[in-house]
């Protein structure tokens, strides 16, 4: 009889262990990520990468991947049709979605109020590369010439525009008259272009060092050109997310002079409808493992906490507020959602 009694016990313990083991797994959860970043020849998407390893690898729970978009534009319509978890994006152009002006003045489905900000991530930099051997030592001077202003819908097309317009120059056919034309492709394409003579200039939106950039002036084919000093005043004096910025000499092969020009903060953003759980983990994820994203590409270098609300337009997600709080950090009114 005990023999008999000893044996159920130990039968009841293995069931027991059993409904245990299936109850833990049943409450664990993972959390399956997709990160939209821009082309491959500029910062987004090597650092989106590096984010989706580090929260794979590093997080509990979490199983991310990056994947290349045309940008800003095409990021924020992935988030709205709920095709991506997590975008990376220019600040300027998650302020228009949000608020429903600008670019997406009078479009459907604007004000995308659901956007949600996580971090600042870092300087996106405005690069005017020009031919080397054009002669060409102004914007201005682009009238009648061919450019790359950026990808079909890029963030980096409508930064084009922006600072064209201080210029008087204009290559959109419903925006008045066209005096500069226009081959819309991406950075790698562009600087194919450029080596090969069919365009006299391209802007590149991107960290520093943006790959794109360090391509063509290794060869040799172009220069970098900088914004004269009252452009960049009623550039920012408009828009108000730009900001001056200097990409000193030396930064770029063959860069002998400073380079003047303009500035506006890249940032991670989300919807609203994300859980605080998983955007409170990748929030953490960044800061714990910063060097992660430094080894990944230079510019993550200014992602760091100091700087974590640094040009943010977008309202914070609840997970990355509890997290900054934690960090002592004080969250301005305008960026709590309501």
């Amino acid at each position: 009889m005990k023999k008999l009694v000893g044996i159920l016990l130990i039968a009841l313990l293995a069931v027991t262990c059993i409904f245990f083991s299936f109850s833990v797994q049943a409450e664990a959860k993972t959390y399956r990520i997709n990160i939209a970043t821009a082309t491959t020849g500029g910062a987004y998407y090597p650092i989106g990468n590096a984010m989706a390893q580090i929260w794979t690898k590093k997080l509990d729970g979490i199983k991310a991947a990056a994947q290349s978009t045309a940008g800003t534009p095409q990021n924020v319509e992935l988030m709205m049709n709920e095709e991506v978890q997590i975008a990376l994006g220019q600040n300027g152009i998650c302020y228009y979605a949000f608020n429903g002006t600008g670019t997406y003045d009078g479009k459907k489905r604007f004000p995308a109020r659901s956007l949600r900000g996580i971090t600042a991530l870092y300087p996106n930099v405005m690069h005017w590369v020009v031919a080397a051997d054009s002669g060409i030592s102004s914007i201005s001077e682009l009238e009648g010439k061919k450019i790359v202003p950026g990808a079909v819908a890029s963030a980096t097309e409508i930064n084009t525009r922006e600072m064209l317009s201080a210029y008087g120059l204009n290559y959109m056919k419903d925006a008045g008259e066209v005096n500069v034309k226009a081959d819309f492709v991406g950075y790698n394409e562009a600087v194919d272009l450029l080596k090969n003579r069919q365009i006299i200039a391209s802007h590149i939106a991107g960290g520093v060092p943006t790959a794109a950039v360090l391509d063509v002036l290794s060869t040799g084919a172009a220069k970098l050109i900088s914004l004269e000093e009252d452009k960049i005043q009623e550039i920012t004096g408009k828009y108000p997310w730009y900001f001056p910025y200097t990409i000193k000499a030396g930064t770029y092969p063959k860069q002998e002079q400073d380079i003047h020009t303009i500035a506006l903060s890249n940032i991670l953003f989300t919807r609203d409808d994300q859980p605080e759980e998983l955007i409170y983990m990748i929030t953490k994820g960044i800061y714990d493992y910063h060097e992660d994203l430094v080894n990944a590409h230079k510019a993550t270098k200014n992602t760091v906490l100091e700087n974590a609300l640094n040009g943010m337009t977008l309202p914070l997600h609840p997970g990355s507020v509890k997290y900054y709080r934690e960090q002592g950090i004080e969250i301005p009114a305008k960026l709590i959602a309501q």
